[in-house]
């Protein structure tokens, strides 16, 4: 029988969640237009990079680090200083009038630190609710809603181009990192009195995850799947400046609005479908939306964005119950940094150049031709899609929940 959490333990979690997300969004929203408030646009593209990159370097780090050594709340709260301090670091050196390397450097350290808050949190959240995967939609929802409100206060504070926002982000991780005080702290698994080998220290290990043939196709599809998804956040609001929309930021969080509400149906849809069909619904979403997108038009477009949500719960929310649901306890923590690398390092940086090269190869004297642009990432969208719908087997249980000394 499923076990429920108490409704405090539920408002725990989702009070994480939630000041997560609110730290997260008045970083990483604001952060281009900022730049380019500062004199500092050329180095816009660098510094989203910077997530991807740190992505390639800290997650399996401080994955590891949670898995063997530290709990992974604990972890969290570290990092979580860590980012606050640097946060408002780079908000003094804007405002001292910095170099760009020196200021792309800040944004590069803050984002190694930031980035692996995501796998922990996440990892944090599921081995709570184990054993409770139909409430995982409706807590894991808040830290959607933290993001949309970090984005309305930045807004309503008139920070979207203010050093001041990085501020705010920093209290915000602050007060995140005390937060995590308030909640039991958990364990980790023994290790034995083994030694540690550095492969293992800095998270190699959970490469051996992927010899596991759904595991690995898993991570694959999740990878690959970001490239072309990762067209979203830079090019839709271009997009809709050329079809005369205003107020881009508010219309992109309609995504958000849909990914809070279908997150409340998710966990049970977690139990009642079978992850094959319900991570191929979202891989159809996200082939609905460039189409959409292709279209060129008002309306159509909107559309596309609200199906940003449906596309991104189904498929990488369920990626995350899977690895919480498939791979032993003392592997999960490492299996979601394995995952933040792969998407947000490898899928995320592959993404951000192609699809920038596919969008230059898309413009002419006109401007940009967003039909081609769009169905040229469709294109990649439903080949991930095949790949996913061919390969994956949906074994019933995995080798690594048969022995979970081996995660293979």
């Amino acid at each position: 029988m499923e076990q429920q959490l108490t409704w405090i333990q539920r408002i725990e979690l989702m009070v994480l969640l939630f000041l997560h997300g609110m730290a997260l969004s008045a970083w990483f929203v604001p952060l281009g237009t900022v730049l380019q408030g500062a004199g500092l646009g050329k180095w816009t593209s660098f510094a989203f990079a910077a997530s991807a990159l740190a992505a390639l370097m800290s997650p399996l780090f401080f994955g590891a680090m949670a898995d063997r050594s530290v709990p992974p709340l604990r972890v969290l709260r570290w990092v979580c200083a860590g980012a606050g301090i640097l946060s408002i670091v780079t908000a003094y050196a804007l405002n001292q009038g910095l170099s760009g390397p020196s200021i792309w450097l800040l944004i590069q350290l803050q984002a190694v630190l930031s980035v692996p808050t995501n796998s922990l949190s996440g990892s944090i959240v599921l081995a709570r609710v184990a054993n409770s995967h139909g409430q995982f939609g409706a807590i894991r929802a808040m830290g959607t809603a933290g993001w949309m409100t970090g984005c309305w206060i930045v807004s309503g504070l008139q920070l979207d181009a203010s050093p001041k926002t990085f501020v705010l982000s920093g209290v915000l991780w602050f007060v995140l990192s005390a937060y995590t005080l308030l909640l039991p702290a958990g364990t980790i698994p023994s290790r034995g009195s083994s030694r540690l080998t550095l492969r293992q220290r800095f998270g190699l290990d959970a490469l051996s995850l992927l010899k596991e043939h759904d595991h690995r196709v898993i991570f694959v599809t999740a990878a690959l799947v970001a490239i072309p998804f990762a067209a979203f956040y830079p090019y839709t609001p271009v997009h809709m400046k050329t079809l005369g929309m205003q107020s881009t930021s508010a219309w992109m969080s309609l995504g958000q609005a849909v990914e809070v509400a279908i997150m409340f149906t998710v966990g049970s849809m977690m139990v009642d479908w079978q992850l094959k069909r319900v991570i191929l619904v979202g891989l159809s979403f996200g082939f609905l939306r460039y189409f959409l997108y292709a279209m060129d038009a008002k309306i159509p477009l909107l559309l596309g964005v609200a199906s940003h949500g449906l596309a991104f719960t189904f498929t990488y929310i369920s990626t995350q119950i899977y690895l919480a649901r498939r791979i032993a306890p003392e592997w999960r923590t490492r299996a979601q940094a394995l995952l933040s690398l792969l998407v947000g390092g490898v899928g995320n940086l592959t993404g951000y150049l192609v699809t920038g090269a596919w969008l230059a190869c898309c413009q002419g004297e006109l401007g940009v031709n967003w039909q081609q642009y769009w169905l040229g990432l469709d294109l990649l969208v439903l080949a991930v899609l095949a790949y996913f719908a061919i390969s994956y087997h949906g074994q019933q249980q995995s080798n690594a929940a048969r022995n979970p000394s081996n995660p293979t």
